[in-house]
C-alpha cells in the first residue's frame, strides 16, 4: 500500500534537490569577489580617476558582487612590486607602465624615445597584430594580462635651466624610469640618465640629487614638479601609456561571467581616462605656467636624430625582428 506521507516526503526532497541544482549557477554568480588595485600616483592624478571609474563600472555591472579597493601613492609598492604581486596573486590589478619590460623584453621597444612621432602612430601599432603579439608575450613570460592601454600624453622635460637644443642635454643629470630602453637612449642624447622611483623624484629634485626629469604633463602636474623646477621643454620624445594589467593567476580563477564584467568595465574606464587626459592636459599646463613654470621649445630634430642612433643597437639586444616590423608598420 502506498503511504501518502512517505510519498509526499520523497517528492518534497526531490523538489528541494532540483531547486538546489537549478539555483547553483545563480549562487556562483552572486559569490562576492573582493579585488585590489595598486598604482604609484596620487589621488589627484588621472590614473586615480581612471581607477575610480574602473571600480564604479565593476561594482555597477556586477550588482555589487565584485568590489575593488584602490591603493594609490605606492602604498602597496612601486611598479616592480605591483608586477611581482600580480605574479604571486597578492595583487589583482596594477596600473603599470614601462617596468613590464624588465619581465618581458619585447615591450621595451615601445619605450624608445622618438620611435613614435605621434599618438596616432602609437595607437596604430599597438592596436594591430604587433600589439596583440606583445600582449601575449607579456602574458606568457610575465604572468600578467594587459587588459587595456591608457593614454598619458607625450613626455616633456622639466629642468632647473632652460633646454633649447641638443647641447643643453650634455651631462644633464635627468631622472628616468628604471627602463633600459630609456636609459640607453638618453645616454645617446648626451644626458646622464639616473633611474629613480617616481616616489623619490620630488625630493631628489628638491635636494639637487638630480637636475631634471621627464614625464607627461599630467604626471608633472600631479607630482607638483613645478614647485621644484623652473623650466619645461616641449620635447615630445615619447607618447606615453600605462597598462591596466591583471594577475593572470587571478584571471584563471574567475568564471566566464566575471571575466566578461572585467573586460567591459576595463573598456569603459579606458575610454573615460583617455578622454580626461586629452581634455585636461592643456588646462594643467596653463595652471603650471600661471604659477611660474617657463616653457621652451627646443630644436627636436637634432635631439631625435641623436636618439635614433641608439634604437637599432638596443633592438638587437631585445627583439630585432619585432623592431623591424614596427618600423615597417610606421612606413619608415
Amino acid at each position: 500500500m502506498i503511504n501518502p506521507a512517505k510519498t509526499l516526503k520523497r517528492a518534497s526532497l526531490a523538489a528541494l534537490a532540483g531547486l538546489a541544482i537549478a539555483t547553483a549557477p545563480l549562487a556562483a554568480l552572486a559569490q562576492e569577489l573582493n579585488l585590489k588595485l595598486g598604482h604609484i600616483q596620487s589621488e589627484q592624478d588621472l590614473w586615480h580617476f581612471g581607477a575610480l571609474k574602473f571600480k564604479e563600472e565593476l561594482e555597477t555591472r556586477s550588482g555589487g558582487a565584485i568590489t575593488l579597493t584602490i591603493y594609490p601613492n605606492s602604498t602597496i609598492g612601486g611598479d616592480r612590486d605591483l608586477v611581482e604581486g600580480m605574479q604571486m596573486g597578492t595583487v589583482d590589478f596594477g596600473l603599470i607602465a614601462g617596468v613590464l619590460g624588465n619581465f618581458e623584453p619585447s615591450i621595451q621597444l615601445l619605450e624608445l624615445p622618438y620611435l613614435f612621432r605621434s599618438q596616432e602612430e602609437f595607437d596604430t601599432v599597438i592596436g594591430g597584430d604587433i600589439g596583440a603579439e606583445i600582449i601575449e608575450n607579456v602574458r606568457q613570460n610575465a604572468n600578467v594580462r594587459i587588459l587595456n592601454w591608457w593614454e598619458r600624453g607625450s613626455r616633456q622635460v622639466t629642468s632647473k635651466k632652460p633646454i633649447n637644443g641638443l647641447e643643453d642635454l650634455k651631462g644633464l643629470k635627468i631622472r628616468v624610469p628604471e627602463i633600459p630602453a630609456m636609459v640607453t637612449t638618453w645616454r645617446a642624447m648626451g644626458a646622464n640618465p639616473t633611474p629613480m622611483a617616481w616616489s623619490e623624484v620630488y625630493t631628489g629634485l628638491e635636494q639637487h640629487v638630480i637636475d631634471a626629469q621627464e614625464n607627461p604633463i599630467p604626471f608633472i602636474y600631479g607630482g607638483r614638479i613645478g614647485e621644484v623646477q623652473d623650466y619645461l621643454a616641449f620635447t615630445n620624445h615619447k607618447f606615453e601609456y600605462v597598462t591596466l594589467a591583471m594577475s593572470e593567476l587571478r584571471w584563471s580563477q574567475l568564471t566566464e561571467e566575471q571575466r566578461q564584467i572585467i573586460i567591459e568595465a576595463a573598456a569603459a574606464a579606458t575610454q573615460a581616462e583617455n578622454e580626461a587626459v586629452r581634455a585636461q592636459t592643456s588646462e594643467m599646463l596653463q595652471k603650471m605656467v600661471d604659477e611660474g613654470l617657463q616653457i621652451t621649445e627646443p630644436d627636436t630634430d637634432a635631439i631625435a636624430a641623436a636618439a635614433v642612433t641608439a634604437h637599432e643597437p638596443f633592438a638587437r639586444t631585445v627583439n630585432i625582428d619585432l623592431y623591424n616590423r614596427i618600423i615597417a608598420a610606421l612606413g619608415r
